[in-house]
């Protein structure tokens, strides 16, 4: 940290309630966004209060220094980036302050997805959806005036707009909304603020009237055309939009609007696109609420996706039109719809299909096709990306058939290719071309495209943006749109800001930036030196926003190159779909617990990322700085998932685990969690000792302080006699010789040392549908803990003797079957990440968990059905590791077919055990408080037991109830008649211990 950060972060802690940050590790988190720009930033603020924001605008003041707001950073023109202070709203300032009957009152980091979650429980929403949404805030909502599809029902934030508490760029606190020029009660700061405006819209009328877009939204430069009516001036609607160059919002009033009775959407399919867009020019006029556009390469993308849409949309479709309609009763919303279909398909003729929903379900998964398909577009491998920088332009809509074909002559021209998305009701394109930032080839192409596209969206009177606003990508072209009307937006950036500290360079620019400056290095910076050659004379290429020294060479743990390393990092483009708290999302379970941007996955992205190309030196991969932030992950892989761009995140942090512990080894805590089953073994030893001492409070207390294991977390009891000791008894460790199906059942450390009985359900269940079984006697541990932990060198060995034992028995004809997710998971993806081994893959291709091996069997007709009738009510649970394998639900599946048994999924995200992660002291209330969902659902009283495949999830189920949890195996062969004894666990037990 140089002198200045220093200096910065120490006054600014000695003012603030929030916090400070000006490390390096920090400032790398928040140099980025979702745009296609990076800018390092000098510190980073997350204001507390009111207050906070006043003291560090009075700071930045005084000492010349620029503030940047920021919400979620999920803006695609760069809006939040910056050379100065960073004010990060979204971490502590999000209550929701008051609510009335038709209004809210919040703070700015307010998400708009859970603020519409409350107001859905009284049948209320705010109308603008944005696409992002579920992570968008507030105070970014206002800042860039935030519509969506619906614009056409909503309009946008500025249409909404009450009241707002802002700060000035002098550090006064004012309240801003409608003004009248006469009144005596009004601030002094007010009342200035007022005239000024207003004489300025006096002397500019007509040239404010002259040089408005014709396109039904417009959101470049300020909004100064609409903000007086009847005499009275709305400075709250001027604010909207502004980018945070004017004032920074502390508190907003909103009106709210109705949610809609019912819905229904019909998605009309079209063979080529200027039909679509002679169609989307009608829709509108008949009462649509949306009208969205997708071209043939995101539909392909969708089918390839999800096989419901490979189903739903014929393979000639070239372009697809998403409608949606609202109405008070469902005859109300098919009539509507009927009328429009009917229009469009038979009487002009422009679509050859149609489908329509009208059940919730249906039509969520018709709007999935643009909410999460278009952000699958960075899914796509190789280099070359979908890239935001010409994605927002809005025309008239009648424009639209001319206006497209002149958009191809100009991707012809520059020989690109793009995807097409937009809401076309209103005129709103989203074009994405497909260019490599890492090319400067590429990178020149940039900036003369955008001009040639600009210029013919101002042949049409559009505007360059529509809903996403100017900031870094558009700024440049803005006072080609506007002429002379651009020193008039100049004159309102004078009146509010005349010292330009509130986010210099976005609408308003004096330093003649252009497109392609600040880009995000997205490649090693000396391969991109060596491409662009030794000159250091500025061109339309630009460059990072400071130079960064060639990165040395990392020596990688895991089984990858340079290359890969960076094609899996640069693959994050930060939407912020990880930002997520939607209960239909199970991303992340850490940044639900601690919304910060650290705990993100693109936050872990973006530091890596950083490390490959140089823009952070490589020997913070040996800091705690970073390794805190990596220590954040835990390897759920539910981001993997969920990722719009599945971004292998976990194997990312993985790696940096592994440099982490090379270079400093693990700690305490750590290296006793990493070799559990060699613990366990030794407890096993004098197991009665072992097992008094994990019930005994003295002893619990010294565990937690030796080794830093949780002394309230309840731990399962150590067998009497472990399941690799009964194989051998029953002669399971020798291969079998008959002939038919067989598998090798890799046990791992919980069946092995605490619940044998596990293996023996396994055992008798496979054997019951002629299965045979082989325990093969050297199998070690899965090794998950090491890998999770980053002691990857120490696990190779372990996983190389596993690999061998596997891939022989596999050579055999055996089947490779673990009960433990967490030990499927490795074997079929984990071994292969660490190590480059034919073997490991041959394991990967033929190993199971044991009820997806089973599922499999029941669709093939080979399980047995002979089940007996079990009266039971049981809430099962999916854990993390089952999901990261993609095989859904089999477990619940194999339950459901026992006769009388009750089966309700309780979808309550990760169950917060997180593998080690919630036996550490110092993890041990975070991890309930990210479980306590599915603790609370374990204690109704509808729940007898419950069920899950993981040992880490079963201990959390059972941490706050006397409910014992199974796992689904057990009760299948309690059901088979197998197992009698399975029957005394079906009442609350004390098998599991705490100390007291």
């Amino acid at each position: 940290m140089d002198q200045e950060r220093e200096r910065v972060q120490a006054d600014l802690r000695g003012l603030l309630d929030g916090e400070v940050h000006c490390d390096d590790v920090f400032l790398q988190i928040y140099a980025s966004d979702a745009s296609i720009y990076e800018i390092k930033p000098l510190g980073v603020v997350r204001p507390k209060n009111a207050a906070d924001v006043v003291a560090c605008v009075e700071y930045a003041a005084e000492n010349n220094l620029p503030i940047h707001a920021r919400g979620a950073g999920t803006s695609l023109a760069g809006e939040s980036l910056g050379p100065g202070l960073i004010l990060d709203f979204s971490h502590s300032m999000r209550r929701v302050l008051r609510l009335t009957e038709d209004m809210v009152r919040v703070q700015p980091g307010v998400v708009l997805g859970d603020l519409n979650r409350l107001l859905a429980t009284r049948g209320q929403c705010f109308g603008p959806d944005p696409a992002n949404r579920n992570v968008s805030t507030m105070g970014s909502v206002l800042s860039i005036d935030g519509s969506g599809s619906r614009w056409l029902q909503y309009g946008s934030a500025r249409h909404h707009i009450e009241s707002m508490n802002v700060v000035l760029a002098s550090g006064e606190m004012i309240t801003l909304g409608q003004h009248d020029p006469q009144d005596r009660l009004a601030s002094a700061t007010v009342k200035q603020l007022v005239s000024k405006v207003s004489n300025l819209l006096d002397a500019n009328e007509s040239l404010i009237n002259q040089h408005q877009s014709a396109a039904p939204s417009n959101r470049s430069g300020y909004h100064l055309d609409d903000i007086r009516r009847e005499g009275r001036l709305d400075l709250a609607k001027l604010l909207v939009g502004s980018e945070g160059t004017l004032a920074l919002i502390t508190e907003a009033t909103v009106r709210l609007s109705k949610i809609p009775s019912h819905r229904g959407v019909a998605l009309l399919m079209f063979e080529r696109l200027e039909l679509a867009a002679q169609a989307a020019i009608e829709i509108p006029r008949m009462g649509a609420t949306a009208c969205d556009l997708m071209d043939r390469r995101l539909l392909r993308l969708a089918c390839e996706s999800h096989v419901s849409y490979d189903l739903l949309l014929p393979e000639s479709t070239e372009a697809m039109l998403l409608v949606e309609v609202e109405g008070e009763s469902p005859q109300e919303v098919r009539d509507r719809l009927a009328s429009i279909t009917n229009v469009i398909r038979r009487r002009k003729k422009l679509a050859f299909d149609v489908k329509t929903a009208f059940e919730p379900d249906d039509i969520e998964l018709y709007w999935r096709l643009p909410r999460h398909v278009v952000p699958s577009l960075y899914r796509l491998k190789g280099s070359t990306r979908p890239l935001p920088f010409v994605e927002d332009i809005c025309i008239p809509p009648a424009e639209l058939p001319g206006f497209l074909v002149q958009l191809q002559n100009v991707l012809k021209k520059h020989q690109v290719t793009a995807s097409l998305y937009g809401h076309v009701g209103h005129g709103q394109l989203h074009v994405r071309p497909f260019l490599d930032l890492g090319d400067p080839d590429h990178v020149r192409r940039m900036q003369h495209l955008a001009r040639d596209l600009y210029e013919q969206v101002l042949e049409v009177n559009g505007t360059v943006s529509g809903e996403h606003g100017d900031g870094l990508s558009r700024t440049w072209f803005l006072r080609e749109q506007y002429g002379p009307l651009y020193d008039v937006f100049r004159e309102v950036k004078n009146i509010f800001d005349p010292q330009n500290i509130f986010n210099p360079g976005k609408i308003i620019d004096e330093s003649g930036q252009v497109l392609t400056q600040n880009l995000r290095p997205v490649a090693p910076s000396a391969h991109r030196q060596d491409e662009l050659g030794d000159s250091s004379e500025p061109d339309a290429i630009g460059g990072t926003s400071e130079e960064t020294n060639a990165p040395e060479t990392i020596p990688l743990e895991l089984n990858w190159n340079e290359t890969s390393v960076v094609q899996t990092a640069r693959s994050c483009n930060g939407c912020g779909s990880c930002l997520t708290k939607s209960p239909l999302d199970r991303m992340c379970p850490i940044y639900r617990l601690t919304p910060a941007e650290e705990s993100t996955p693109r936050a872990k992205a973006n530091l890596f990322r950083a490390v490959v190309t140089g823009a952070l030196d490589s020997t913070e991969l040996n800091g705690e700085t970073l390794k805190e932030v990596a220590d954040l992950c835990v390897n759920c892989h539910q981001c993997r998932l969920e990722c719009p761009a599945e971004v292998d995140i976990p194997k990312l942090m993985m790696e940096c685990k592994a440099q982490f512990v090379t270079n400093n080894g693990l700690t305490v805590s750590d290296w006793f969690l990493s070799r559990l089953d060699k613990r366990a073994s030794w407890g096993n030893v004098l197991r009665p000792v072992t097992n008094w001492a994990l019930g005994n409070r003295s002893a619990r207390w010294l565990l937690e302080k030796t080794f830093g294991i949780a002394q309230s977390r309840k731990l399962p009891r150590l067998a009497a006699r472990s399941f690799l000791r009964q194989a051998a008894r029953r002669r399971l460790t020798r291969p079998a010789k008959r002939s038919g199906r067989k598998i090798l059942y890799f046990f791992d450390t919980f069946a092995n040392w605490f619940d044998p009985q596990l293996g023996d359900a396994l055992v008798s269940v496979m054997e019951h549908n002629a299965v045979s079984v082989y325990v093969h006697p050297d199998q070690l541990q899965s090794g998950m803990s090491m890998l999770s932990l980053g002691a990857v060198e120490r696990a190779k060995p372990l996983i190389r003797k596993n690999i061998t034992i596997l891939a022989d028995a596999v050579r055999q004809g055996y089947h490779i079957v673990a009960t433990e997710p967490a030990a499927a998971l490795c074997l079929t993806r984990e071994y292969v990440n660490v190590l480059d081994d034919e073997d490991a893959r041959l394991v990967a291709e033929n190993s199971s968990e044991a009820c997806s091996y089973l599922w499999k069997m029941h669709q093939t007709g080979q399980l047995e059905l002979d089940l007996k009738p079990i009266n039971l009510t049981v809430g099962y649970h999916q854990p993390c590791h089952v999901r990261a394998l993609n095989v859904g639900k089999p477990g619940e599946h194999l339950l459901r077919l026992v006769p009388g048994i009750s089966v309700r999924s309780v979808e309550q995200g990760c169950s917060g055990m997180a593998g080690t992660y919630g036996l550490k002291r110092e993890n041990y209330r975070n991890s309930l408080r990210a479980g306590w969902g599915l603790i609370s659902a374990m204690r109704s009283p509808g729940l007898q037991i419950g069920a899950s495949e993981c040992s880490s999830c079963k201990l959390q189920m059972q941490q706050g109830t006397a409910k014992t949890t199974l796992h689904p195996l057990k009760i299948l062969a309690l059901a088979y008649g197998l197992m009698p004894e399975v029957s005394q666990l079906l009442t609350p037990s004390s098998e599991e211990l705490i100390a007291k």
